[in-house]
């Protein structure tokens, strides 16, 4: 595409969508579902491990055909296919993007740069599983030849978010025999909590740093080796309590990992990606490796659908456009994740990080300023406990915020009772969301219960609900680590689908870099308790005034 006709507004198509989107302007949901009893059934898809309804989305079938248009347009589905080949989408950084082979079974060929990576990706889930086999088992001894109880994962970002939510979200599938820890922030206050509950000759560390010179990473990985040093721990044992994941196998070997428990990390998966990995390490290790070989294939499974589904039965490629379409055409800047399920809880800041990281960007391929939003807002928290909290807000606030609703129809847990009345405020939500409650029912309601007339007018309009509030549904069969695997290959190509269409580099993170350097400059103004004078004023007293009193 040529730099004249390079925003999207440019294309009929999304133009088309822009004239529709007035058309519907004065349409209310509750409108749509009383025209047309079949409208869920037109709006919803059956998949293997959950049902997606997106009937409570303000379209018509005439929005859906639009937003085909506006893929097709834009070459969704080619783009599509050059991921899966293995060709550099991500331009800026000249890289494959192939987060999918790390879980594909296929021994068909995928070369990259002249080197066929299916079996560099075979080698590695080789070797993770011997490891995990070998912990597990309580062949892999520590030194003083105690078997291992506790894995501690020290990581950041993508290599901390992605198995710290699974390992969260599978707890109810773990058995037990190895307790896994998550460490990620510099604030010395996770590490130290962590490492007092801890037995030095029983902890397995494993440090997961592309470069291994990630500053969080890093100096975290240095105080558990001291730990590990000042609880029994020397130089020559170090190798049975610290493993790497990395592609810098020199600085690990410097750090005291052995060459052989160091894991491979390539350059054609991105961090936020990695989980499929040996990043996955420590969910392989705290569920068994029969388990991530689920998660594995479940995602698999998810990435199949995603090539071969047609585009009106594509979850990921709908999913998508209905979020491009409530950002660009209904004008929502936000979106709320909501998972009905505890064991979730960590799902929306994994997701916030997948797609706000992806697609928070501001130029287009040409290096153009866009003229049209980009990722929305992502946030969320566990559905239930947000009722309490913001979804005062949800119902009746000045912005319209969509959703998506994310529970199970089995549940992880046998406590009775309890889960049918999750789903019943799970199912509530929605409903109430899409049709609300208009002034003429409130006074209804409230004349039923005998209120005089002027107490009703005096209190109608703050009790009245707008709904009109899209969202979609997913409604899991059960949560087991298939399951999650689907789900989450369903967000990834979400973002890949949306990352086209709004024209970004989805798969570099040049924003994380700045304040990353800049700190790197700090540092040493912190230690030497001056601030360097090429700051700004306020950075500049800003650090003199933590050096003067720390």
């Amino acid at each position: 595409m040529t730099k004249a006709t390079a925003s999207r507004t440019q294309l009929p198509e999304w133009q088309a969508l822009e004239a529709h989107a007035q058309t519907l302007s004065g349409t209310h949901l509750r409108d749509l579902f009383d025209r047309d009893d079949q409208r869920f059934d037109k709006f919803s898809l059956a998949l293997p491990h959950f049902l997606f309804d997106y009937s409570k989305n303000r379209i018509t079938e005439e929005t859906r055909d639009k937003l085909f248009a506006l893929a097709k347009a834009v070459d969704v589905e080619g783009w599509r296919d050059k991921m899966f080949a293995g060709e550099k989408i991500n331009r800026t950084e000249d890289r494959a993007v192939l987060h999918v082979a790390l879980r594909d079974p296929s021994d068909e060929p995928l070369v990259i740069d002249g080197t066929d990576v299916r079996p560099e990706v075979q080698r590695e889930l080789g070797r993770m599983r011997d490891l995990v086999e070998r912990v597990r088992g309580g062949q892999w001894r520590g030194y003083s030849d105690k078997a291992i109880t506790d894995v501690v994962s020290i990581g950041i970002g993508g290599s901390n978010l992605g198995p710290l939510m699974v390992t969260e979200a599978l707890s109810a599938h773990a058995d037990g025999s190895l307790n896994v820890h998550y460490v990620s922030n510099i604030d010395g206050s996770q590490i130290a909590d962590t490492l007092k509950r801890l037995n030095a000759e029983t902890t397995l560390f494993v440090v997961s740093s592309k470069t291994f010179t990630t500053l969080e990473t890093m100096t975290n990985a240095k105080t558990a080796r001291q730990w590990f040093m000042d609880n029994g721990g020397s130089e020559s044992t170090t190798n049975r309590h610290f493993i790497a994941v990395s592609s810098n196998i020199e600085k690990a070997v410097e750090f005291g990992v052995d060459e052989d428990n160091i894991f491979a990390m390539w350059d054609w998966v991105g961090g936020r990606f990695s989980l499929w990995s040996a990043i996955g390490l420590p969910i392989a290790l705290n569920l068994g490796f029969e388990a991530f070989e689920d998660l594995l294939a479940g995602a698999n499974e998810m990435d199949r659908h995603f090539v071969e589904a047609p585009l009106a039965e594509n979850a990921p490629m709908l999913l998508a456009l209905l979020g491009v379409w409530n950002r660009n055409f209904l004008g929502y800047r936000a979106h709320a994740l909501l998972p009905y399920d505890q064991s979730m809880h960590r799902f929306p800041a994994y997701m916030q990080q997948a797609e706000m990281e992806s697609n928070g960007k501001s130029v287009n391929w040409a290096g153009e300023r866009l003229s049209y939003g980009s990722c929305p807002l992502i946030w969320g928290e566990v559905g239930i406990n947000g009722q309490h909290a913001f979804y005062q807000m949800l119902h009746q606030g000045t912005d319209i915020i969509p959703a998506d609703f994310i529970g199970s129809i089995t549940s992880s847990n046998t406590m009775p009772g309890h889960h049918d009345a999750l789903m019943a405020n799970f199912f509530a939500q929605t409903e109430a969301m899409m049709r609300g409650i208009d002034a003429d029912q409130v006074r209804a309601e409230l004349k039923s219960k005998g209120m005089d007339d002027a107490h009703i007018e005096a209190i109608v309009e703050h009790k009245v609900h707008p709904g009109n509030r899209p969202t979609n549904t997913l409604l899991l069969h059960k949560l087991d680590a298939r399951t999650l695997g689907a789900l989450i290959a369903l967000y990834e190509h979400k973002i890949f689908v949306q990352g086209i269409i709004w024209q970004v580099h989805s798969f570099d993170q040049w924003g994380v870099e700045l304040g990353k350097v800049l700190a790197a400059g700090i540092i040493p103004e912190l230690e030497e308790g001056k601030s360097n004078p090429g700051h700004d004023a306020s950075t500049r007293n800003l650090i003199n005034y933590y050096c003067q009193n720390k």
